[in-house]
C-alpha cells in the first residue's frame, strides 16, 4: 500500500468510495451525492497542506482521509475536523491507521492543534477506531441527524496534535 496526496485526477476513485457509503450506510448523515467536480476542487484547495491524502495499492485506490476547518472564523482556525474512509472491500488491512497518521503529520505542519471527529452514534466501528488512534469521546449530540427515515446520534471525538 502505498500513501500519497490525492490528485484533481482521483476525485472519481474517491467519489466511488464516498457515494458508497452515502446511498448504503447511516456512516455519514447525508444523501447528496460527492460530484468529481466539486472533490476536484476540495483536493485543489488541500494539496498544498497535504491535508487531502488517498491510499492506492496495485488495484488503484483503496481508501483516503482529508481535512478541513471544524467551524468559521479566527478563534477556530487551529481545529480541523476530518474524514477518512476505506473502500468495502479494503477495510481491515491498516489503511485506515496509516491514512490517519499520514493526515495528522499533515495537520500539524499546517498549524493545526486538535483534530475533531464527527462520527455517525451508529457506527461503532468507527468510534472504536477512533479511540484506538488515540482519540476520547468528548461529547454525544442525541438525534441530530437524519437518514433512512430515522433520528441518527452523532459522537463527537478530538485528538490533540
Amino acid at each position: 500500500m502505498k500513501l500519497r496526496v490525492a490528485r484533481p485526477e482521483d476525485a472519481a476513485a474517491i467519489a466511488g468510495i464516498w457515494n458508497h457509503y452515502i446511498r448504503e450506510t447511516a456512516i455519514t448523515f447525508t444523501s447528496v451525492e460527492k460530484t468529481e467536480a466539486a472533490l476536484a476542487a476540495d483536493i485543489a484547495a488541500r494539496q498544498a497542506a497535504g491535508l487531502f491524502v488517498v491510499a492506492e495499492d496495485a488495484g488503484g485506490l483503496v481508501g483516503f482521509a482529508t481535512a478541513f476547518p471544524f467551524r468559521g472564523g479566527p478563534g477556530y482556525r487551529h481545529t480541523l475536523e476530518h474524514t477518512v474512509q476505506i473502500a468495502p472491500g479494503a477495510r481491515g488491512r491498516g489503511a485506515g491507521r496509516a491514512l490517519m497518521a499520514r493526515l495528522e503529520a499533515a495537520a500539524r505542519a499546517a498549524g493545526a492543534h486538535v483534530l475533531v471527529a464527527a462520527v455517525s452514534g451508529e457506527n461503532a466501528q468507527a468510534v472504536a477506531f477512533h479511540r484506538a488512534i488515540g482519540f476520547e469521546q468528548v461529547g454525544r449530540m442525541t438525534e441530530v441527524g437524519r437518514k433512512f427515515g430515522r433520528w441518527m446520534d452523532l459522537v463527537l471525538l478530538q485528538k490533540t496534535l
